[in-house]
């Protein structure tokens, strides 16, 4: 499993907002020349993370983008999921039915307790735990 490229971005960006002076807002051509995010791909991603509650923005010549909680508030698993979509290793995790072999799948127990230690650890992680060196 591999998060997408976008995914990767907006914890980028999540990642340097999380780091700034509270309450400042940063231009979105600050995030894209200080992340080395395409400023086209950059307006989308924000615009999902605004959509999930995960970043606010102002229009205007004092405006830009900021955190919409506090980065203790942020998860991992929040930003990855407001791209992404919800984190999923195998299609029987969600649905046995999915499985030739339904609920006598040797290895959907497997699949499951990965599942659920990756998404508890990118839920564990917040913006405010990571070092922002």
């Amino acid at each position: 499993m591999q998060i997408t490229r976008q995914a990767d971005y907006a914890v980028r960006a999540v990642l340097y907002l999380s780091g700034l002076d509270n309450g400042r807002r940063a231009p979105t051509s600050e995030i894209a020349r200080q992340q080395h995010i395409p400023p086209s791909f950059l307006a989308k991603i924000i615009s999902q993370l605004s959509v999930a509650g995960v970043v606010q923005t102002s229009r205007g010549a004092r405006g830009g983008v900021s955190l919409a909680r506090a980065a203790n508030e942020i998860s991992l698993l929040e930003v990855v999921e407001a791209i992404d979509g919800p984190i999923q290793l195998n299609e029987c995790v969600f649905d046995s039915k999915a499985c030739v072999f339904g609920d006598d799948c040797p290895v959907q127990d497997v699949w499951c307790k990965a599942q659920e230690t990756l998404a508890e650890t990118l839920r564990d992680t917040t913006f405010a735990t990571l070092d922002l060196q």
